[in-house]
């Protein structure tokens, strides 16, 4: 039976913020900024576990595109086929060593570039879409 997952624009249950510090707030904001560069962007939370009850955030459009969680020091936004991706605004800053995953870790204060971020989005959801044709 398929799933029938709520659009990003339709808030989940819970709230995405589970940090009411600065973490919850750049993870609201960077959700808000999926939603705009897709809005036909799902939101799923998944990995549910009783260490973050809540589950993990996950945005797909033909296929996972990315998350978004909190960790102690990072918002770390995770993009499933990163490695396929060109990144010509150098986003990514984590998890570089694999084949296949890629990850931007946002540290406190740290300027979220908005346009390239986007662009990012953007490029990774033709992965999925060209993929998902072929």
């Amino acid at each position: 039976m398929k799933k029938s997952p709520s659009k990003a624009a339709e808030s989940p249950s819970e709230p995405i913020e589970k940090s009411p510090d600065w973490r919850g707030e750049l993870l609201s904001r960077l959700r808000a900024l999926v939603v705009e560069a897709d809005p036909e962007m799902t939101e799923e939370r998944k990995w549910r576990k009783p260490s973050n009850p809540a589950g993990v955030p996950t945005f797909s459009h033909n296929g996972l595109v990315c998350t978004g969680e909190t960790y102690k020091n990072v918002v770390k936004m995770s993009f499933a086929r990163g490695a396929s991706l060109a990144d010509p605004s150098g986003l990514f800053n984590s998890s570089l060593e694999g084949n296949t995953r890629r990850a931007i870790d946002f540290h406190q204060g740290d300027k979220v570039d908005e346009e390239a971020l986007k662009a990012l989005i953007r490029a990774a959801v033709a992965l999925n879409t060209s993929s998902a044709r072929g």
